[in-house]
């Protein structure tokens, strides 16, 4: 289309565009064509398609959303194309998952690593930064599940697929407030501050006022919370 045809009031251009009124009964066909396509796509590649994506499975679904767009909207592409390619994304997704099954190392390349974000009641800040995850991040997801400061934390993993798995400490103790500082009232209704201070960034127990902490080289503390 040469940029003269372009201009504002061109309702049937923006509207209706240059194809004839009866390609929209097709697109209606070609729509549900391709809803099915996507609909058996999804089966074959298996539950986890309906929970949370690793990245091989990302990587499919992107592939399967840029396959339909064209036919969907150019009259001139059929849906075959659309058909070969999930076809292919299909198979490649499953010689994916069979190979990282068998080879712990290539499932490690593909889907990443765990990692662990705490570690008894303490922040792994190097860890956190190499997986970009902020300690407000952090804290957001603990306080999700019901926790109140670090020292009811055993582990936070944060796994492959990107979620997050808590393990609760069995032997709670005072730790860092993992609470909005905001909201004061609400801190104050339930939990207490104790008098053993930790570091304000990690959460590492310090032995007194002017100690440095041992874990991230610190000098911020605060009133640990119980």
């Amino acid at each position: 289309m040469k940029k003269e045809d372009i201009y504002f009031g061109d309702w049937q251009r923006m509207f209706i565009g240059d194809v004839p009124g009866g390609f929209y009964w097709e697109a209606v066909l070609r729509i549900a064509v391709i809803y099915i396509i996507l609909m058996v796509s999804m089966r074959f590649m298996g539950k986890r398609m309906a929970s949370q994506l690793s990245r091989n499975e990302m990587i499919a679904m992107v592939s399967l959303a840029a396959a339909i767009g064209v036919p969907l909207q150019a009259p001139d592409r059929s849906i075959l194309a659309a058909v070969v390619i999930a076809a292919v994304v299909i198979l490649i997704q499953q010689i994916m998952a069979t190979l990282a099954t068998r080879n712990q190392r290539l499932e490690s390349i593909t889907q990443g690593n765990l990692s662990i974000i705490v570690v008894d009641s303490k922040l792994a800040l190097h860890t956190m930064q190499v997986n970009g995850i902020t300690q407000e991040k952090a804290f957001s997801q603990l306080r999700s599940n019901g926790i109140r400061h670090l020292g009811e934390v055993k582990r936070l993993y944060f796994e492959a697929d990107g979620s997050f798995t808590l393990i609760r400490n069995t032997d709670v103790h005072p730790g860092l407030g993992i609470l909005p500082g905001i909201d004061t009232e609400f801190i104050a209704q339930i939990c207490r501050q104790s008098d053993i201070l930790v570091c304000n960034r990690c959460g590492q127990e310090l032995p007194n006022t002017e100690s440095t902490c041992a874990n991230c080289g610190s000098n911020e503390r605060v009133h640990a919370m119980e």
